[in-house]
């Protein structure tokens, strides 16, 4: 007898166009702060989480679709995009916290989170924090795996950066930067596969109080090392939650052997490879990327959290460990990578 469970039928939902009003952005003031969002559809709640230097423009073309079965919400997280960019906390846990609050005074209990690049990592953390609000992860391109990320992100972490992005304004540079990204395109680099998102990044940094946002955020993730946070050691607490991972296969920032390892971390999780696909596999394959989502959503179950499985969870600890203790030399290689993983582990 099969006693493997039948997955839930899908939702009948009605179809519905989305207004060109609905794309616009809106405000709501948190904590004292202006954050902008876009916010459209009905149904079950989606929330799309951007990148670092993003903004909810990058899924401006995909939310019409999206939004015929569902109630989309694209934040632009603090410091990026139209909203305030205070001299305030940045890290990847005050994100989760403010996506939470944003959510809470739209009246939004519990969400699918898909989470871009940093946005990815802020998902995870979301996650781990309020995991009975989060019905299910899809992380594409997602940080806060591995410690490798590009080395010019690396660079800009480090002191002087806030001189190196001011020259990104001076006059003709930005005709410059364009002419190298368009010859890595030409001559098929990695690089070049995302080389208009990495003008776009040019374009959203164009006074002080933007590359001192974008500075503060990118050194709280990372470092002249790399990766500074990471989520792999608690991976494992998904369990139960269905997770989708999706990347592209010539990803520069974040290479896609990340995608493996986070797999590999996540118990149930499924994984999905762009080929082709730079940093942005959303932008490279759009419908791929919709009927993805689509699927995924109507053909999984929203996590059923509860504080008994949590514990529980917790008290079993990783994979390969017994009892909370270090297990023997059969996963020494494991263990190895997640004490350095461990360095960088996210609160």
């Amino acid at each position: 007898m099969d006693d493997t469970p039948s997955p839930p039928p899908r939702r009948a939902t009605r179809l519905r166009s989305v207004a060109d009003g609905e794309l616009i952005l809106r405000h709501r003031v948190v904590h004292g702060y202006r954050r902008a969002y876009r916010m459209a559809g009905e149904g079950p709640a989606l929330v799309l989480i951007h990148g670092i230097g993003d903004s909810s423009a990058t899924w401006a073309d995909l939310i019409p679709d999206l939004a015929r079965r569902h109630t989309v919400i694209a934040p632009d997280l603090l410091g990026h995009g139209a909203s305030d960019k205070p001299r305030a906390d940045y890290s990847v846990a005050a994100y989760a916290n403010g996506v939470r609050d944003l959510l809470t005074t739209l009246g939004i209990e519990s969400a699918t989170l898909v989470g871009h690049s940093l946005g990815g990592g802020v998902a995870m953390q979301f996650a781990y924090q309020f995991p009975e609000r989060t019905e299910r992860l899809i992380l594409v391109s997602a940080g806060g795996v591995g410690g490798e990320v590009n080395p010019v992100l690396r660079a800009v972490s480090l002191p002087g950066a806030h001189l190196a992005l001011s020259s990104l304004r001076l006059p003709g540079m930005r005709l410059q930067v364009g002419l190298f990204l368009r010859l890595m395109r030409l001559l098929d680099t990695d690089l070049g596969q995302d080389a208009p998102e990495l003008l776009n990044l040019v374009d959203a940094l164009p006074d002080a109080t933007s590359r001192s946002a974008f500075i503060r955020t990118l050194r709280a993730v990372v470092d002249w090392r790399g990766q500074a946070v990471t989520m792999l050691d608690r991976c494992y607490l998904t369990e139960g939650m269905p997770t989708m991972l999706l990347w592209g296969d010539r990803d520069s920032v974040v290479p896609v052997r990340h995608a493996y390892g986070a797999h590999e971390a996540m118990p149930g999780s499924r994984l999905e490879i762009f080929e082709g696909a730079g940093h942005f596999p959303f932008h490279t394959d759009p419908a791929r990327f919709l009927a993805l989502v689509e699927e995924f959503t109507t053909g999984t179950r929203p996590a059923d959290w509860s504080r008994e499985h949590w514990r529980d969870l917790l008290r079993a600890g990783r994979p390969g460990t017994a009892a909370g203790q270090p297990d023997t030399a059969r996963n020494r290689a494991l263990e190895k990578g997640l004490r350095e993983a461990s360095e960088r582990s996210a609160t």
